[in-house]
C-alpha cells in the first residue's frame, strides 16, 4: 500500500482519518493506523501506521512504528521499524529507525540515526488507549 510512488491511497485501510479540514493541537496516543490530511500541532504517539499524506501540515514531534511522509512534517520522527518520505514528502527534523527510505525528489533536513533499537517505543512511553 505505502511502498510504492505515485499510489494512491486505500481509506479503507485506515481506522482513523484527519482530514484536510481539520486542525488539532496536543498530543494524540492511537494504536489503530491513522490517515492525517489536515494539520496537527504537538505529539504524537502511535503503536500503528502512521501516514502523513497530502496536503497535511504537521509541526509534532512522531512515535510510529511505520511512518510514512507524503505531506510536510516538522518534528523528530522516532520509528521503531521503518520511516518512508515519498516523492512529495518534506520533513525538517530528526530520524531515529531501523530502516529509511527516501525516494527521489522527497525533502528532508536533519540527521539520521538508524540502530537495531531506536529509542524507547511508544509501548513504553504511552499508555493504552
Amino acid at each position: 500500500m505505502t511502498e510504492s510512488r505515485n499510489e494512491t491511497l486505500d481509506e479503507s485501510e485506515f481506522d482513523i482519518i484527519l482530514s484536510d479540514d481539520i486542525n488539532f493541537s496536543g498530543t494524540a496516543r492511537l494504536e489503530k493506523p491513522l490517515l492525517v490530511r489536515g494539520k496537527i500541532t504537538g505529539e504524537i504517539l502511535s503503536t500503528s501506521l502512521l501516514v502523513i499524506d497530502e496536503p497535511a501540515v504537521v509541526d509534532a514531534d512522531i512515535t510510529a512504528p511505520h511512518v510514512v511522509i507524503r505531506g510536510t512534517v516538522k518534528g523528530n520522527v522516532n520509528a521503531s521499524e521503518k520511516v518512508h518520505i515519498t516523492l512529495t514528502g518534506k520533513l525538517q527534523g530528526n530520524i531515529a529507525t531501523t530502516e529509511i527510505c527516501l525516494e527521489s525528489g522527497s525533502l528532508f533536513n536533519g540527521r539520521c540515526s538508524m540502530t537495531a533499537n531506536p529509542s524507547p517505543s511508544v509501548q513504553e512511553t504511552a499508555p493504552n488507549l
